[in-house]
């Protein structure tokens, strides 16, 4: 059909192409269809069955290529072959639509919203309070800025149902996002970037700006946003932040830009080269996304102001604020671990034990904080080589003036803080501690085991069935023998290797009895993994250990390193000690060969320079290892670090440090709202596939239309299965009820998902 030439015009007014041969107009009294000029299918407004009949027949009758009748109607290619097979099957009734729109109000109440404030005002925790209530926790902290009718109340509840009269249905929103424009020219933002450049403004960024567009790539990303809130990043760093330089990309801008990117699996800066810039933009509400030398250029301007560990503090502590709760005397639940991040470049860098890669390696060591649940609060770098017992003994004041009170709080943490000396002095500072036992030690009487269940927080339950509640006595130190007693639970478990069991064994302080019962101890020991998981999950999908910068400093010449000429020493003493007893050996088995007479010989003639000569080696091996002892002693077991190794250096920390805080961020981020995907949608897959579902979520197109005023809707395109689009119904409904704002505007955000079709 297409073999024919095309009329040189077009048939109507602003109509649109379809391939070289169809033209299509619509408008608010319906569409027409043209072919070759000649006018072929009509439709009223309202009448879909039409619409899509035609956009079946166009496609059918080969008029034009099916993505290109696809785009034309704004759907799906799958989208068009599920109407062809419809309109075959069942005739052109298959094809009519339903209503769509949510089938319930809001749930925060006036009533729901009043109890929320008072549960509040008694201590308990947002995630402790949306378990009673039966909301999420975003609903939680929505409700808490919202005050019920008959108070002194700044704003009311919204209802988004579609009876409420405060706000239209959802049903027109979404009907009018069909005849969004497909993907538009972006907002022209030239006088802003001119203003910036001819110094003719004190702008520090330019505000987001939305336009109308259909099938927005990366649109998903703009479901992060609430699930973003929780994270203080955004409101963190512009209390930190007060007074950058003129620029067109504003703080929060740089900020939300390396959140969604690295949670659609680019987390380093050049990843914002494998990223449409237009596309990426649209999200940002710019007319398109910075370059890499324009992240590069104000991520260091961030870092060159010094407050980088202000930042991370102020989150910090804001997220202990969170964690805060009345109705138990422990604070809160954390984890510390040191993780190794190795370096392969050719720095002179120091070397430290990587327990995954099973060697030493040229590497720096960081000291992470994290939450109960393993999301990550706040780490530090550590000194070099410096060990975990060491840097737990650092953080003690640091958490107590995050903390903010006098309240106790536990620390876990694995083996590598095994030290009786750090438990005592945690334990004076108002610190339980909770870690595994190390070395030796006595099994404990079976008959002191049973079985134990502890419910968590996802009211999953845990059973173990062999379990002890004990006390023991923990030696301080040896010279003067003063002991720490500690409470020991003990577990009955299989050997790794081979058939048996054998017992394992926590050690927490006396202080949690009044806390934790004995199910919650073995249940709290064990997700100590998932910190473990974290730095896992991290390495994979977020660059964990990249180095996003190859700056180093020359090391501190003055620290005090341990002596290498020490260690060498002790391999000198040892090899004389050894070479010492096997001599000792020789002359002890020649000396008892010489006082053994032959069998039938009257007696045995044994001469003192005949034991001299049979001694002689032996004396100068014992010789050798005096020497060995007295070189050794004389070397100081410590030396600075310019005489041990003469240029030694150090990685850059600060840049690390603020990517660091980018994918804290972003992990928290993406956990959040798997989070809301487990609890608050019936998705049946979702303690195995919640994540999954998130990142599909996270890259998946859609529409963002800004024409409602006061509100920027997001309306996704449908995912590849039902039950996954179901569920992010229902998840669209959960992040509404939140009212977030875009940051840096004060426009609401709503949310919805195409029906499948």
């Amino acid at each position: 059909m297409t073999m024919q030439p095309p009329l040189p015009f077009a048939p109507v007014a602003n109509s649109r192409p379809i391939g070289q041969a169809v033209a299509m107009t619509e408008n608010e009294d319906g569409g027409q269809v043209f072919i070759y000029g000649t006018l072929s299918y009509v439709w009223d407004a309202g009448d879909e069955a039409m619409r899509r009949m035609v956009a079946v027949r166009l496609w059918q009758m080969k008029a034009a290529a099916v993505a290109e009748v696809a785009s034309a109607f704004g759907i799906l290619e799958d989208t068009l072959w599920r109407w062809n097979r419809a309109l075959k099957d069942q005739g052109i009734t298959a094809l009519a639509t339903q209503k769509r729109g949510p089938k319930g109000g809001s749930k925060l109440t006036d009533e729901v919203i009043s109890l929320i404030h008072q549960l509040k005002k008694s201590g308990l925790a947002n995630t402790r309070i949306g378990q009673q209530v039966g909301v999420s926790e975003f609903s939680v902290r929505r409700a808490l800025t919202l005050v019920p009718s008959g108070d002194d109340a700044p704003e009311p509840v919204r209802d988004l149902s579609p009876a409420s009269p405060a706000e239209p249905a959802t049903e027109p929103v979404l009907a009018a996002q069909e005849k969004l424009p497909l993907l538009p020219a972006p907002i022209d933002r030239t006088t802003d970037r001119l203003a910036v450049s001819v110094n003719k403004t004190e702008l520090t960024g330019a505000a987001p700006v939305f336009a109308p567009a259909a099938r927005v790539p990366l649109a998903g990303m703009l479901f992060a946003l609430p699930a973003l809130e929780i994270t203080p990043l955004l409101a963190s760093a512009a209390q930190t932040f007060t007074d950058l330089s003129r620029r067109f990309y504003g703080l929060n801008t740089i900020l939300l830009e390396g959140v969604l990117r690295t949670l659609v699996g680019e987390p380093l800066a050049e990843g914002a080269t494998r990223l449409d810039p237009t596309a990426f933009g649209r999200i940002l509400g710019m007319d398109r996304a910075p370059e890499v030398k324009t992240i590069r250029r104000q991520h260091h301007e961030l870092v060159d102001t010094g407050k980088i560990p202000e930042l991370m503090s102020l989150m910090a502590v804001t997220r202990f604020e969170a964690l805060k709760s009345s109705d138990t005397e422990c604070l809160a639940v954390l984890y510390v671990d040191g993780h190794t991040r190795a370096y392969e470049g050719k720095k002179k860098i120091a070397k430290i034990h990587s327990t995954r890669m099973k060697m030493a390696v040229p590497a720096t060591e960081e000291t992470w904080v994290s939450a109960a649940n393993g999301d990550p609060l706040f780490m530090v770098m550590a000194e070099p080589s410096a060990s975990l017992v060491s840097e737990l003994k650092k953080l003690v004041p640091e958490l107590r003036k995050m903390i903010g009170d006098e309240r106790r709080m536990l620390v876990g943490f694995d083996r590598g803080g095994w030290s009786p000396t750090l438990f005592a002095h945690m334990h004076a500072a108002g610190f339980d501690v909770l870690t595994w036992r190390k070395g030796s030690t006595p099994d404990i009487d079976e008959s002191l085991f049973s079985p134990v269940t502890h419910v968590d927080d996802h009211g999953t339950k845990n059973r173990w069935e062999r379990v002890a509640d004990t006390e023991v006595e923990v030696l301080l130190n040896a010279k003067t023998g003063e002991t720490m007693r500690m409470r020991q639970v003990s577990q009955i478990v299989p050997l790794t290797k081979g058939e048996g069991t054998r017992q394992i064994h926590i050690l927490t302080t006396l202080d949690t009895q009044k806390t934790m019962d004995t199910a919650e101890v073995v249940y709290r020991m064990a997700a100590r993994w998932r910190q473990e998981n974290y730095f896992r999950f991290g390495r994979e999908r977020f660059a964990l250990d990249a180095h996003d910068s190859y700056a180093s400093t020359e090391d501190d010449p003055k620290r005090l390193v341990p002596n290498p000429a020490k260690a060498k020493a002790k391999l000198v003493l040892q090899n004389a000690r050894a070479q010492r007893d096997a001599v000792d050996n020789t002359v002890t088995a020649t000396l008892l060969t010489l006082n053994t007479p032959e069998p039938g010989t009257k007696g045995i003639t044994i001469t003192n320079q005949m034991h001299n000569d049979i001694n002689a080696p032996l004396i100068r091996a014992e010789n050798a290892v005096i020497a060995a002892e007295d070189a050794y002693q004389q070397l100081a077991a410590r030396v600075p670090l310019g005489e041990a190794r003469p240029g030694a250096q150090v990685l850059d920390t600060e840049m690390k440090r603020f990517t660091h805080i980018i994918r804290m961020a972003a992990f928290n981020t993406a956990v959040a709202l798997a989070r809301e995907v487990r609890i608050n949608t019936g998705y049946k897959r979702a303690d195995r596939e919640a994540h999954s579902l998130v990142r599909k979520i996270f890259t998946q197109p859609g529409d963002i239309d800004p024409s409602l005023p006061g509100y920027l809707t997001i309306t996704l395109d449908p995912l590849p299965t039902q039950r996954e689009t179901a569920a992010v119904k229902e998840l669209c409904e959960s992040l509404t009820e939140t009212q977030t704002r875009y940051p840096g505007t004060d426009l609401i955000l709503r949310y919805g998902i195409k029906e499948r079709l």
